[in-house]
């Protein structure tokens, strides 16, 4: 969609929602699978609620999609980490894939929803453009940031949920050693990042998670 065809002040209101729903739902999955699996810990600290404030990360989902929004560049961001204490699951290295693969899945649902929202707003016309052209650029939005984060999210790399992913099919000697490089994994993203290399790396498989949804959906 033409996106770079709106102000400045369309592109905030056609992002937000999709942009806060997105982090947010996918910090909740977590938690929420956490405390199914016997981990209470995000649930105590009032973390599973889709209030986006609770979960709100002042450089992630404020400062960083704001800036790329205005730059029109690779949209994404985060929030907050919800708290697993992976201790306290019943089964930890098992429990561990499936609290981390919790929050990409969601990004995967979102995403579909969006698809839905998209279509609807096809279904209403050209009659009804006060109403359908909104919901298909946030639609298209939503499927978007969606895919972005699930894609990303996936890297095999600690601390992201892909990493946690390795690290809970791994044996346990390898796994063990494969967790030390949690240290080293924040710094690896950022020189992803500083290098321009995210773009090419995220590219395809969202390119190819947006076109799967678009064609099932029939768009």
């Amino acid at each position: 969609m033409p996106m770079d065809e709106l102000t400045l002040v369309g592109r905030i209101a056609v992002w937000a929602l999709p942009v806060i729903l997105a982090i947010t739902v996918h910090e909740v999955a977590h938690g929420w699978v956490a405390s199914k699996l016997g981990d209470n810990t995000a649930k105590n600290l009032g973390r599973l609620t889709l209030n986006p404030i609770s979960h709100m990360d002042l450089i992630g989902t404020v400062i960083v999609p704001a800036v790329l929004l205005y730059l029109g560049g690779f949209m994404f961001g985060w929030a907050k980490p919800v708290p697993v204490n992976w201790n306290n699951l019943k089964n930890p290295k098992r429990d561990m894939v499936y609290v981390a693969i919790a929050g990409p899945l969601a990004n995967l649902l979102m995403a579909i929803a969006w698809g839905v929202v998209i279509k609807i707003g096809f279904m209403l016309g050209s009659s009804n453009e006060f109403i359908s052209m909104p919901l298909v650029y946030m639609g298209y939005a939503g499927v978007f940031i969606n895919a972005v984060l699930m894609m990303l999210n996936l890297l095999p790399i600690l601390p992201l949920d892909g990493g946690r992913v390795v690290a809970g099919l791994l044996p346990r000697k390898a796994s063990y050693e494969f967790s030390k490089l949690e240290r080293f994994g924040f710094p690896i993203l950022i020189v992803i990042i500083a290098m321009g290399w995210l773009k090419d790396i995220l590219g395809p498989p969202v390119y190819f998670l947006q076109i799967s949804i678009f064609k099932i959906l029939g768009l």
